[in-house]
Formats: C-alpha cells, sequence, structure tokens
C-alpha cells in the first residue's frame, strides 16, 4: 500500500482511503477482549451513523489483512472513538491488536453498513447481541437515550459464555434505568443465580438462546418489534430461524 492510499487523521473518513488515528488508551476489558480509544483531531466528530462500522487494516508477517468493527462509542462523541476487539488465539489480526501500545497508529477506513437507525420508525427494537455483537447496538442505544424526542422501546438481549464475560455492565445498568428500556442477559456456561449478585438474577437466563426463549422474549415487547442481531453467522443464522418461527417476518429483522 502506498502513500496516497493512508492520509492522516486531519483528512475526512472515507470508504476508500486509509485514514492513520493514533491509539491513545488501551484497557483489558476481559481476559481476552479490549477496549481501544482513538483520538480524532480536536472536537472532531467521526461522522458514522448508530451502527455503521469501519474496516481495520493490519499487517502481520508481511500479510496484509482487513477486518470489521463497529465502533461503540456515541455517535456524538468529539476527539475521540471507541472500539471493543476481541482477540483469537490463532487470529492474525489479534497478533496485530496485541502488538498495540498507547501512542501507535492504526489505519481505518469506512463508514459502511446498510442498517441506517431513524429515530421513531420502530415502535419497539429487540436486540439480540452475542459477545462483541454488541458493538452496533451500542450507540443505537445511546442515540435512543439521549434523544427526548425518541420514545422507541429498546428489549436488550446480550449473550455470553459468564457473567464475568459480560462488557460494559456500567453501560448496561445506566440504559436499564431509562423507561423504555430493559435488558436481559443469557449465560451458556453458569447455571446457578445464587452465583449473581442481586440486579442480575431475575433478568439472567442460563444455558443458550433458542427458539423458546426467542419466543418468549418476542411475547414481552410491548410493541410489534423490529429485531437487531449481531453476533457469529452461525448465531445470526440461528436467530433468523427463531425470529421466524415465534411469527416474524423477513423484512422485521436485520442480521448485522
Amino acid at each position: 500500500m502506498n502513500n496516497k492510499d493512508l492520509e492522516s487523521c486531519s483528512a475526512k473518513l472515507s470508504p476508500e482511503t486509509f485514514l492513520a488515528f493514533h491509539i491513545s488508551t488501551m484497557e483489558k476489558v476481559t481476559k481476552d477482549t479490549y477496549l481501544v480509544r482513538f483520538t480524532l483531531p480536536g472536537n472532531s466528530r467521526l461522522g458514522l451513523r448508530p451502527g455503521q462500522h469501519l474496516i481495520l487494516r493490519g499487517v502481520v508477517d508481511g500479510l496484509e489483512i482487513q477486518r470489521a468493527y463497529t465502533p461503540i462509542s456515541p455517535v456524538t462523541a468529539e476527539g475521540y472513538f471507541d472500539v471493543l476487539i476481541k482477540c483469537y488465539q490463532t487470529g492474525l489480526m489479534s497478533q496485530y491488536v496485541e502488538s498495540w501500545r498507547t501512542g501507535d497508529t492504526a489505519f481505518w477506513r469506512g463508514p459502511f453498513g446498510s442498517f441506517l437507525y431513524e429515530p421513531k420508525k420502530y415502535g419497539e427494537l429487540l436486540m439480540l447481541a452475542a459477545g462483541t455483537g454488541l458493538a452496533p447496538m451500542v450507540p443505537i442505544l445511546q442515540s435512543i437515550t439521549d434523544n427526548e424526542d425518541d420514545e422507541t422501546f429498546v428489549t436488550l438481549v446480550g449473550c455470553f459464555k459468564t457473567f464475568e464475560g459480560i462488557y460494559l455492565k456500567t453501560f448496561f445498568q445506566e440504559q436499564a434505568r431509562f423507561w423504555n428500556v430493559q435488558t436481559f442477559f443469557v449465560l451458556s456456561q453458569e447455571v446457578s443465580p445464587e452465583q449473581l449478585p442481586w440486579s442480575y438474577r431475575d433478568k439472567t437466563h442460563f444455558g443458550r438462546l433458542g427458539q423458546e426463549l426467542v419466543a418468549e422474549l418476542v411475547a414481552c415487547c410491548r410493541r410489534k418489534p423490529f429485531t437487531l442481531v449481531c453476533g457469529s453467522p452461525a448465531f445470526n443464522e440461528d436467530m433468523a430461524r427463531c425470529l421466524l418461527s415465534a411469527g416474524l417476518t423477513e423484512d422485521s429483522y436485520f442480521l448485522f
């Protein structure tokens, strides 16, 4: 890649051209996941719509790799953007990310994404997210609760292996205080509510998110929901099947 393809971050974000952004902080939030903050010049904003994603470019052993990530910072954030990145033992991009240090530069291009959230378009959003699939849900949810005129109901369901592995617990506790937001968790490797803090016991299910629970969640929505799904390809496929079985139509859900 030549220098023409790389611009400094004073240029405008572009889907075709990689821009350089400095890493200002890098926090390990679980044993394999990092929350990374990138600096934007002055008080500028990234310019994404809620739920849109960027492409990260990495180079490992001379091999170029590209992966999509959705910033979790509010779209109104000025001077920075945050990205949640899960690392895998055998992943090339993971090797690259784990080599980062504060002050390093990373290259991004975008925005991408065909789902563009419009305030007040849906009566209720049902969000089904597995692991870092939470990422596109976070700015969409934040844009709803930040906007007093947007009275969309939100039911957010986060699927994780363990309670320890739940990302952004404080954020979800804050969001669940809004009158129009309810949150649930599905933990596949926990079995006992006694191990959980009191505040989580009545909103946590154990096992996997399957057809029965999806039907129950659709039924507990206060209005007919439009559903957003984000996780692995297998999770997305599974959820689409469950939603159709629960009586939703193909035009009433979106798979990230």
